[in-house]
Formats: structure tokens, sequence, C-alpha cells
């Protein structure tokens, strides 16, 4: 199968992503972070992590587009999911239609039923350029934070519950444990490695600061935290408590040591996503957080080999 070329403006080329293009390709996301909220929140190991999602063909589903200069100034994915970034300075001339026009085609000719991408409520141009193409909201996505100026009280565990940070070799109970909790929202069980790049394995992990929560020898609890560089502030990649154990304070406790243990590296500050798909966002402001941002997740139903439309429903 022939690679599809999106139609980019004059001056402009394009070629697929490989692993070295890793760092100009970070840059360029945090130089588009850094425009949208003022800092980056965005690490190298996030990146990469794109490049291994399972069924990704990098050849076939990325595009990666220099300026005359052979600078990267915009890329796109496209794999059910999408996403299209483009630098600060090279909007307004069209490289941001042409992308999303490309993501739509390449998922057509894999036979995709329906693409979702994210995209900032703040950034308005991308949401009109998304509603002028069809896209539908599917679910709204808030940044949460929690700034502490003391160290924060943690309360004693409930009756039966040991708390702890992450250990060597805690990884495939956690795994194990996340895609339960999140089987009632998410559209497909993630493997270990591919789990793992985007968690556990990766660079910005911060196992310290992580907390996991037992009942005995039993993983029930998992808050597994990042630490970004740069940002200057703790990020809870997920949260989960197995399904037996929720309503019991757990999700709270373990927040609050990884608040405290963010604080004593002299980070005071944290934050999460979360959407609306997860029934969480109360949990997180009783917790103590305030939402910081929100996006929103758009989707976008193609037409089957026939005409036919993919079926609506089904999750992002």
């Amino acid at each position: 199968m022939r690679p599809l070329a999106p139609s980019l403006p004059p001056g402009y080329r394009c070629r697929p992503w490989t692993p070295g293009d890793v760092p100009a390709l970070h840059a360029l996301v945090s130089d588009c972070e850094r425009d949208l909220y003022g800092l980056s929140r965005t690490d190298a190991g996030a990146v990469a992590a794109d490049l291994t999602r399972p069924g990704l063909v990098p050849e076939l589903d990325t595009v990666l587009v220099c300026d005359p200069l052979g600078r990267v100034v915009a890329r796109a994915w496209v794999d059910r999911r999408s996403e299209v970034d483009v630098h600060p300075e090279h909007r307004g001339r069209g490289l941001g239609a042409a992308l999303l026009d490309w993501t739509l085609a390449r998922a057509r000719q894999a036979g995709t039923d329906r693409v979702v991408q994210t995209v900032p409520d703040a950034d308005t141009g991308a949401v009109a350029l998304l509603r002028a193409h069809g896209y539908r909201p599917l679910v709204t996505a808030w940044l949460l934070h929690h700034v502490t100026s003391a160290e924060p009280e943690v309360p004693g565990p409930p009756a039966g519950i040991t708390v702890r940070p992450f250990r060597a070799g805690d990884g495939p109970a956690a795994h194990v444990l996340v895609q339960d909790a999140f089987d009632d929202w998410q559209e497909r069980r993630q493997e270990y490695e591919e789990w793992a790049s985007h968690t556990v394995e990766r660079p910005a992990f911060a196992p310290e600061q992580s907390a996991l929560a037992f009942a005995g020898d039993d993983l029930v609890g998992a808050a597994l935290a990042l630490n970004v560089p740069d940002a200057n502030e703790g990020y809870l990649e997920q949260v989960a408590v197995r399904r037996d154990h929720r309503g019991r304070g757990i999700a709270r406790l373990l927040l609050r040591h990884i608040f405290r243990a963010f604080h004593r590296t002299g980070v005071h500050s944290c934050t999460l996503w979360t959407h609306s798909d997860t029934g969480a966002l109360g949990l997180y402001l009783r917790a103590g957080m305030t939402v910081r941002h929100s996006s929103t997740v758009y989707r976008k139903e193609l037409d089957r080999p026939g005409g036919r439309p993919g079926a609506a429903g089904a999750g992002p």
C-alpha cells in the first residue's frame, strides 16, 4: 500500500516519522502547549510512545511537515485516534486543514469506521476546523490541578489497607488493576507493552512519587505519577481502584500520598486529566483539585466501503 501524502501549501514538504524525529517532534508539541497554556506538559517519552501504538504503521499513519528551511513545523498521526499539531508561527496557512484532511483520507484507506481527536476548548480555531469537517462532541476532558503551600497531611488508611510507593516488579499487577478498573469506559484493553510504554517504562515515570494500596498481598489501588522535565509539576498518569474496594476513600488517600511525595521534592503542584465517561470528576474536586483547562473529544463517523456510515454509539 502506498502512503498517502497531504496537499500541503507551497514550500512545505512531508515524510513519515522515524524514532530519530522524537526530539524535534517533542519540541514542536512543547511549543504548541506553551502557546496555548503558558507551559509544556509533554515529555519526549509520550511522543515516542505514540509510535508504539498497536496497529500503527509509521510509514502509513504518520506525517511530519518541514518548512523550506527544514524545520519541523507540524505533525499528524492517525490510528482510530488522531492528533494534529501545527507550530504557532505556521498557523493560518492551511497546514491544519491539510493534515486533518489527510487523517480522514488515511483512516478511510485503512477501513476505519470512525476517527477521534481531542482538542483544547481554548483552541477555537481547531474546534471550528473539526466542526466544519463534520466532527461531533463525544466527551469532555478536564485538566485538574492541586497546589500545596504546606506539606499535605495524609490520613490513616482504611482498615486492612496499606500504602507504599511503586517498586520494581509491580508493573504487571498494576497493569491488570488499571485495565480492569477502566473496562467500563475504555475502548479496548491494552496489552502490557503498550500500557507500560505510556506509564511505568516511560522515562518520566516517578516510582517514588507513585502510590499503591494493598489489602494484604492484593493490589487494590494504584496512582501512577510522572515527573515531566521542565514542567515543575507532578502529573498523575493513571488512578485506579479495584471495584470491590471503591467507596472506602482509597483513591483520595493515594492522591494525598502523591501530593505529599511531590511536595517533599520541592514540587508543590500536581495535575491530572479525567473525562466525563469516568465519572471521577467529583472525586477529584472533593480531594481539593480544581479545573485548570477543559478539552473536548470529537468523533467523526466515516463511510464504510459501499457508502454505509459506521455504527454510532461505540466508544472512542
